[in-house]
Parts: C-alpha cells; structure tokens; sequence
C-alpha cells in the first residue's frame, strides 16, 4: 500500500513551524528558564534573548526595536491598538469616531462592532469588487473627532493587499493614527513600515513558521496608546504578564529566516498558486478567482465554485488527504456566507461555495498536480448532488 496522500493547502490559518525555529526555542523551555524581569544571572540571560528577538522582528518590517510590543497574537494585538488609541485620545475629543473596513479579521470587526455598543461611532467602509478599499471612500468618512483608521494590508480569505500606503497618507495629513492588521502580509511580502506610513501593526508569529501563541504590535514612536490590561510594567507597561520567552525566541527566529528568504520564497509559492488557477480555470466551468484583478499575497488563491458549499467541497476534499478552508479558518462552524465575499458583491449563494486554497513553502509541483486531478472529480460530484440547480 500505498503512503497516504496527506497535502496542506491551509497555511493562512496556521503554518507549521520550522525546525530553527523550534531548535532556537528548545533551551528557553529548560536550561534557560529565568524570568526576564529577575536581576540575577538567569533573568539576564532571557532577558538578554527577548532583547535579540525584538531586534530580530524589528528588523523584518524596517523599525526599531524599541518600537516592538510582544503580545500574545493578531487578536490582542488589534485590540491593544484599538483600544488602547481610544483610551488614550478619549479626553481630547468630545466624541469618538473609527473607521475601519467591512472585509477586516474579526479581531478588527468584532472589536469594532463592540466599542458601537459602548457608545462610540464607527465607520465600515465598503469594499470594491476586486476586494479594495477606495481612498476616497476614507476621505469621505474622515470627521472632526475620527480618531483612529484601522485597515487590514492583506485579506485573510483573498489575499488581496490593500492601498495602504494612499490610506496611511490620508489618515497622516489629518492627524489620524492608522493602524493596520498585517498578520496576513508580514512573512509572505516585504512589510516597511516607514514607506507604508504605519503608526501600528499587528503581527502574528504563526502565519510565517514560528510558534502560537506569540505576536507584537508595532507602535511607532509618539503614538499614544493606554493599557489594555494593567499589572506589571512588562513591554513598555503597555502589555503586563511575565514574557512567554520561548515563544518570543521563536518569533525572533522566524522573522530573521523570512527576512534572509522571502523573495525566493514568493517566487516559489506564487508560481505554485498561478498553476493551481489556471489549471482550475482550464478544468472546471462556472468558476471564480476573487480578487484576481488586485495585487495579491503570492500564496492564496479564493475561488467560488457556483453552487456547491464551500464546506461540503472542504470535507470532501479532507477525505481525499487535502487540508483547506472553506474561508476564514476563524469562521469555523459558522454557516453564513463569508463577510468578505458579500462586501465584494458575491451573490449570498455563490459566497458559500468559496475555497480558500493558502500555500506554503514545504508545497511542491507533485502536491499541486494531485489537486488539479482531485479537485475537478470532486465539482463535477458536488455538483450532481446538490439541491440548487443552476439557472437555465
């Protein structure tokens, strides 16, 4: 018998971690087990190996080290920025107003969609067909108590990367802080938050081969951002709790191999993306590529296969040995069309039938041609069965 084909096309949900990563992290679980903030030898030693991975992330997205905030990942990273603006800008506005996006993560949305019910005024502005925002849409949302634009770089379900440089330009010449979600940029595209104009950005170690359960937000200097939670004076006093120091490790690692690897590595992964569309296109009819007119992250590639649920396609699919997503691996179990897809114009029933196909840098040819022969069967049988027929 055969090996059992086991193929993972989810690396926008996680990835796995690289083996420097987890040899680099290994002595901080036991012989370097100090805790950073103690003044003998063994606090030193840890502290001195935080230090280093918080040049390490600085380095890869072009800020200082003093500008990193290690957290516990893209979620409390997008609720510090968030939150922490609107804590510490409240006293000098008589109201406060957000804008964010209608295609962000649920840490922006769900985050958003909350501080709506404590009163304060947020804006949701509205995507295009291809998956962008519009600049001009941001500059008519602008008012005199806008306090913060929050606007993800790269979208977790399409790929598709936003105009952030234009959007940041906006915010910057009206005061406004911006703050970007780049967990779904930074290790897949070169991320400089300078020529972008970032004043925060999340990231999260997971999405490019390091360890869960890490992340930073990076805070340019003058930003100003309160607490989320109050304690220790730990990273700046902006994020109490004794440092999860392997992990941080990790997280240093991972960011200094993708720095040294990243081009060569979206040349890999674009090319295997660009074969997987065509090769879909060729072979199965009454399907779509979104987003496939904007500038994408090489690795990820949505298609809608009309009148199929994305689910059934998923699970079918994992019975064959192929680990995908039917969207956003965060909307697990939810059965409404994906927010992002109905903000891009996608008719209810055809946003259902979405694929999210994310690859990695362990993805070969061989894995590409095995879906290319599994994925067209697997339509043509879906389609046979399902109860919505297509129109004449």
């Amino acid at each position: 018998m055969g090996k059992e084909l086991q193929v993972y096309f989810d690396h926008n949900a996680t990835t796995s971690m690289r083996q420097e990563v987890i040899d680099k992290m290994s002595p901080y679980f036991s012989q370097h087990f100090g805790n950073a903030s103690s003044l003998h030898f063994f606090g030193i030693k840890t502290r001195e190996a935080i230090d280093i991975a918080r040049e390490q992330v600085a380095l890869l997205i072009n800020a200082d080290p003093d500008e990193i905030i290690f957290t516990s990942g893209g979620t409390e990273s997008d609720n510090l920025a968030i939150r922490g603006v609107l804590s510490a800008r409240r006293g000098s506005v008589s109201r406060a107003h957000i804008i964010t996006s209608s295609i962000e993560h649920p840490a922006v949305l769900e985050t958003c969609a909350a501080l709506e019910k404590e009163g304060i005024d947020v804006t949701f502005l509205p995507s295009s067909e291809s998956g962008t925002v519009d600049p001009s849409d941001l500059e008519a949302a602008i008012r005199p108590d806008t306090i913060l634009v929050s606007v993800m770089l790269a979208n977790n379900e399409t790929g598709v990367i936003q105009p952030v440089r234009e959007l940041s330009q906006i915010a910057g010449n009206k005061g406004i802080t911006f703050h970007v979600d780049a967990v779904q940029g930074v290790g897949k595209i070169p991320v400089d938050v300078d020529e972008l104009g970032i004043d925060l950005l999340t990231i999260s170690a997971h999405k490019f081969y390091g360890p869960k359960g890490i992340g930073a937000l990076y805070r340019r200097k003058g930003t100003k951002i309160d607490a989320v939670y109050t304690g220790g004076h730990h990273e700046y006093g902006l994020r109490p709790g004794t440092e999860n120091v392997p992990a941080i490790v990790g997280f240093g690692e991972a960011c200094r191999i993708s720095k040294e690897n990243l081009s060569a590595e979206m040349k890999h992964i674009a090319r295997l993306r660009d074969r997987i569309e065509i090769g879909i296109t060729e072979r199965i009819e009454k399907i779509k590529i979104n987003g496939a007119g904007s500038r994408r992250v090489p690795n990820t590639c949505s298609v809608t296969v009309t009148r199929i649920e994305g689910e059934a396609m998923t699970m079918y699919l994992s019975m064959l040995g192929f680990g995908l997503s039917s969207g956003s691996a965060c909307a697990t179990g939810d059965s409404e069309p994906s927010h992002v897809l109905l903000a891009m114009g996608l008719d209810p029933v055809d946003a259902q039938g979405a694929l999210r196909i994310s690859l990695g840098i362990e993805n070969t040819d061989e894995d590409v041609d095995a879906f290319l022969d599994a994925f067209p069967p697997v339509v043509e049988r879906l389609r046979e069965m399902s109860p919505v027929r297509e129109e004449s």
